[in-house]
């Protein structure tokens, strides 16, 4: 049962997810990102909360977070809310449960009352991959027509397939994380972790192309960011998205386009030419195996379409 526990039983339930982003920011060391996530996913539960008269947390039952969930799948027609999918489901559920043992583990209340509360299994989507001549069709793309933006765009998209980075690393890349003498890369990971990862001789020449005769020219003052935006500023993500998308639809490409499509044809492509999942693992800045175990269904399924369009006896 839920209870109060001194002091700290005073908090409000504002307050306290304050704190608890705090904790996830200073203590955790969470990306700017997932900080934004969460407090999404906060808000939510805290809305649920209002509307049902639930001010302070010790007033939470294990009941409450299992209506919440109900109400994140079916929605509320009357306020407005609308249904989400079954990941969305299960991340917001998963915010929940993290704060409510924070909760516990400060004091705030006796018991972690949404511990028993699962997230719903959400269904296993493979990465969308793209084929090698779609890929090299778009980095062809995004080096026309010459200048500046383009040298930049073209050494940009080439970093991202190169490395497999996340748009964010990419974007938070200053001068001085490329060694183009020894082709790498440090790329700044989620919770502030950082990895080496080689970069392939066309990126480098790409990149090489564009501090020369490119980034001088969009420079306007003294900053280390490596990709600049045309007012000399650091490239936004949401700028380095269009650069891709922009990129793809001068190829012909009329697939959806993402820059995570890239790294995901990375990781596709790197385990199709015989790469050992825990090399891709690393190269990709995955904590765990299992997150890059699912290219591996990629491939297969490659494989199994390819015999089934081949084989004689196959079908």
């Amino acid at each position: 049962m839920a209870g109060r526990t001194g002091v700290d039983s005073r908090i409000g339930v504002n307050a306290l997810l304050d704190r608890y982003l705090d904790h996830l920011t200073v203590e955790r060391g969470a990306a700017k990102n997932t900080i934004s996530s969460y407090r999404r996913d906060l808000q939510r539960y805290r809305d649920f909360l209002c509307r049902n008269g639930i001010t302070d947390l010790a007033d939470v039952r294990e009941e409450t977070v299992r209506e919440f969930l109900v109400s994140l799948r079916r929605g509320d027609p009357e306020h407005e809310v609308v249904p989400l999918a079954d990941s969305s489901v299960a991340r917001t559920l998963v915010s929940a449960r993290g704060f409510h043992k924070f909760a516990a583990a400060e004091g705030v209340v006796v018991d972690d009352v949404a511990h028993a509360v699962r997230p719903p299994k959400a269904p296993r989507r493979l990465p969308k991959s793209l084929p090698v001549d779609d890929v090299l069709a778009i980095l062809a793309a995004a080096g026309s027509p010459e200048g500046p933006r383009a040298l930049r765009d073209r050494a940009l998209l080439e970093l991202l397939y190169s490395c497999g980075a996340r748009i964010s690393e990419v974007t938070a890349l200053d001068v001085d994380d490329i060694d183009m003498a020894h082709r790498a890369v440090v790329l700044h990971g989620k919770g502030g972790k950082e990895r080496i990862v080689p970069v392939g001789r066309p990126a480098i020449a790409a990149v090489d192309a564009y501090l020369v005769r490119g980034r001088p020219a969009l420079v306007k003052k003294g900053t280390p960011a490596l990709f600049l935006n045309i007012r000399g500023g650091r490239l936004s993500r949401q700028s380095a998205w269009q650069v891709l998308v922009d990129a793809a639809g001068r190829a012909g490409i009329d697939k959806d386009v993402s820059p995570h499509t890239l790294r995901h044809s990375f990781a596709t492509h790197l385990l199709d030419g015989g790469a050992d999942v825990r090399v891709v693992q690393e190269l990709l800045g995955h904590s765990s195996v299992t997150t890059t175990q699912v290219y591996t269904l990629v491939t297969v399924n490659t494989m199994r379409e390819v015999y089934v369009t081949a084989h004689p006896r196959a079908r």
